[in-house]
């Protein structure tokens, strides 16, 4: 089986998969999943040696001379650019998810850093006791009723759930600023997206490479942190700010 084919079939049965599941669900939310329901483990771990030989050839060099070669200071100002655009994608799944509080104070946070924080560069919000509310449609999603579903490693991401690889889908389109950003300036938003990939691989550099190079199984272990932590952050509002080092890794938002 090629990882061509392999792919295509990963997404088409997550599409399939996740979209069921959240209609028939009810409007609570779901119960937080347990064990690992991995049954496509085979060809899970095709891709997991996919996305290890990127990060060896690609991803962990070119962001190691990120690294080394930009300022501390300058790659912070670009995370924080970039993570103020994704603020409001995150207010519309507070809404989704009826926490009009957390919509709040997310906007207020977009609002503030975007006008006295120079576009974003500057995290003035965080400094004037505004947090930054986390959120995504996997969790929204997770809210409305969806279960998790089965555990799928995807291609050039990482690992995911059913639910949380619809949910990366939706977030993509969901940012009301994809309507009002000019198409000549969506380059600077997606190049600070990808600089920031960079920067995080770089800042946890000792971490991921002790998971990808030095356990005795990389893909298990990989899959047991992103399935602890995901759930950890799902079970309850005061958990919420717990790290997940694979969201800002693998790219979720």
């Amino acid at each position: 089986m090629s990882i061509t084919w392999a792919s295509s079939t990963v997404f088409a049965r997550i599409g399939l998969s996740a979209v069921l599941i959240a209609l028939l669900a009810a409007c609570t939310p779901a119960p937080i999943g347990t064990g690992v329901k991995d049954p496509h483990e085979v060809q899970n771990r095709k891709i997991h040696k996919l996305n290890r030989n990127v990060d060896r050839k690609f991803l962990r060099p070119t962001s190691t001379g990120y690294g080394k070669a930009v300022p501390q200071p300058v790659r912070t100002g670009v995370s924080n650019f970039a993570s103020n655009l994704s603020l409001p994608g995150m207010v519309v799944n507070n809404i989704l998810q009826f926490q009009i509080e957390d919509a709040g104070t997310n906007t207020m946070r977009f609002l503030f850093n975007s006008t006295f924080g120079l576009a974003g560069l500057l995290d003035i919000a965080t400094e004037a006791g505004i947090p930054e509310e986390t959120t995504d449609f996997g969790e929204t999603l997770h809210v409305w009723g969806a279960g998790e579903g089965n555990y799928v490693e995807l291609p050039f991401l990482g690992p995911s759930t059913e639910r949380d690889a619809l949910g990366r889908v939706v977030d993509t389109v969901i940012n009301p600023l994809n309507f009002v950003i000019p198409s000549s300036k969506r380059g600077v938003v997606t190049g600070s997206r990808v600089v920031t990939l960079f920067g995080n691989r770089y800042e946890s550099s000792d971490f991921v490479d002790s998971v990808l190079y030095e356990s005795e199984d990389s893909y298990a272990q990989a899959r047991l942190l992103y399935l602890q932590n995901r759930r950890f952050r799902l079970g309850g509002d005061e958990q919420r700010d717990y790290f997940d080092p694979y969201e800002d890794i693998y790219g979720q938002e």
